[in-house]
């Protein structure tokens, strides 16, 4: 080869090494660009949890380190709603981005009520599946099973696997409900066939102790509502025979929930997957490990928020090892908001000392006050979110057509909004108004100001002493000025009731007065 050949020889050779860079210099940023616009996402989702339980919003005489981290280094919103002041509706907003006054069904449900999402709902894991995501949820679900008549002993459908979670690993309803056992996928965990499950909330079998007869049996005394079959020495609502190698051990169940979360992300972590972790702290009956009793000094529930917060802290650390941090966004917030007496006598009251769990909030969980729906809520992506604090009115409703808007789907659900610069921290732009939901009745808020309509019933609930917010007055309060909500302003500012009024019933239509009877739990 002359030296011609070989200058051109390397000439070629220099233009093909340049050119395969470039290559590959487009695809690393393709695979890039690609990871950006499908983040993995995680929805950490606690159970009546109060805005004045955590750190960030003010605690100081309960610990939460790990969910003070998140938010002070992630979008901490002031003014962010769950849509209602109770679970089932709560959890079946967050999830299909439907005002749950408009599902009839979406009220506090048995561990017997059917599925009350409908197979043709869009549905967030849904949205998600479409864009090439694997979806699982982890934890509480009480959202119905089955089609009404479930048998315990055969797989389980409709469920979560048939509204667009891949993966499903749930108690039916709640830790205080039968039945009492883990279901994977629709089947239950652990079952022994030959001691099948028998569920009946309105009858006990024969020959099962319950928390009114055999009080000797018990480790948790009850207070209200609590007192059928005894699992653990925990007397439920609902009666159950059968299962027992099936059952779970409440006190474990916040490590069965945690690991079940962490191998989820681990055996998904190469492909862009959503994660609904919902925890069941602070629920009643409140049972925390025996490594967390008295860690909080405020009886068992300050014990489990505190186990909570070590359980986040643990599957954060899960996300950084492999290696996932900074391609997750987090959204954290709680279903509705706090209770202590809610049903069994453990310290909840005697113990609270300076602790405040609605912090300045008026109410609680079952309440149209601010305490019962303004709950803790923020949202991390390390690298991507910038650190601060947002007024912007957010509600667990808009995360549908929120999450739409970030991995580029078209979906938009009827009344959730699409707020992806909100929950990312670019714009301040939140919602004009929201109606919120408490035990069927409603109430409409707009900018600083909410609107509470005149419902008949006792203003305060006696077994868990809060107040719901019945009055036989419209109540109207600026919340810039009051947010304890103390100064009545419906006599005083009538223009400004009548326009809300005007408003609420554009959105809510005008029979919204059919109070029905107030149900706990």
């Amino acid at each position: 080869m002359n030296k011609l050949n070989q200058i051109m020889l390397l000439l070629l050779l220099a233009i093909i090494s340049v050119h395969c860079k470039e290559k590959s210099k487009e695809v690393v940023e393709s695979v890039e660009q690609e990871q950006t616009a499908k983040p993995n996402i995680v929805i950490i989702y606690t159970d009546d949890l109060g805005y004045g339980d955590v750190g960030f919003n003010g605690a100081t005489e309960i610990k939460t380190p790990n969910m003070d981290y998140l938010a002070n280094n992630g979008v901490r919103f002031t003014n962010g709603f769950a849509s209602s002041a109770t679970c089932t509706p709560s959890r079946y907003a967050l999830l299909t981005g439907v005002y749950p006054w408009r599902e009839k069904n979406a009220k506090i449900l048995p561990g017997t009520a059917p599925l009350i999402i409908g197979a043709d709902q869009m549905t967030v894991p849904k949205m998600l599946r479409a864009k090439g995501y694997h979806t699982g949820i982890v934890g509480k679900w009480h959202l119905g099973l089955g089609s009404g008549h479930v048998n315990w002993n055969a797989h389980v459908s409709p469920g979560p696997n048939e509204v667009g979670f891949d993966y499903s690993y749930i108690m039916a309803a709640t830790q205080d409900r039968v039945p009492t056992v883990y279901i994977e996928n629709g089947d239950v965990v652990g079952l022994d066939p030959n001691d099948p499950i028998e569920i009946n909330y309105k009858t006990n079998f024969e020959g099962q102790p319950n928390g009114i007869d055999n009080p000797e049996l018990l480790k948790m005394k009850w207070h209200h509502g609590h007192n059928s079959s005894i699992v653990n020495g925990i007397p439920r609502i609902g009666y159950m025979k059968g299962g027992e190698a099936a059952k779970w051990k409440d006190e474990d169940m916040a490590d069965h929930f945690l690991k079940g979360a962490q191998n989820y992300v681990k055996q998904h972590k190469n492909e862009p997957f959503f994660l609904y972790y919902a925890m069941q702290q602070p629920h009643v009956p409140r049972t925390p490990h025996p490594r967390f009793v008295g860690a909080s000094g405020l009886g068992p529930r300050g014990d489990v928020i505190v186990e909570a917060d070590w359980c986040i802290g643990e599957f954060i650390n899960t996300l950084k090892e492999e290696g996932l941090l900074e391609n997750t966004l987090i959204i954290f917030s709680s279903d509705n908001g706090p209770v202590l007496n809610d049903g069994y006598y453990d310290e909840a009251v005697e113990k609270l000392g300076d602790h405040t769990p609605g912090g300045s909030l008026r109410g609680g969980k079952y309440s149209l006050f601010e305490a019962g729906t303004r709950v803790p809520f923020f949202t991390y992506w390390k690298g991507t979110i910038n650190s601060g604090v947002s007024d912007a009115l957010v509600c667990q409703l808009d995360l549908l057509s929120s999450l739409a808007q970030l991995v580029g789907s078209d979906v938009k659900a009827g009344d959730s909004q699409g707020l992806v610069d909100v929950f990312l921290g670019k714009s301040n732009a939140g919602r004009d108004d929201l109606v919120i939901e408490a035990t069927s009745r409603t109430a409409y808020k707009e900018g600083d100001w909410v609107m509470i309509p005149p419902y008949k019933g006792p203003a305060k609930i006696d077994d868990v002493n809060i107040e719901i917010g019945n009055s036989k007055e419209f109540q109207l309060y600026n919340l810039k000025e009051d947010i304890g909500q103390q100064n009545n302003l419906a006599e005083s500012n009538k223009e400004k009731l009548q326009d809300m009024l005007a408003k609420f019933e554009a959105i809510r239509g005008d029979d919204y007065n059919t109070t029905q009877k107030i149900e706990l739990k």
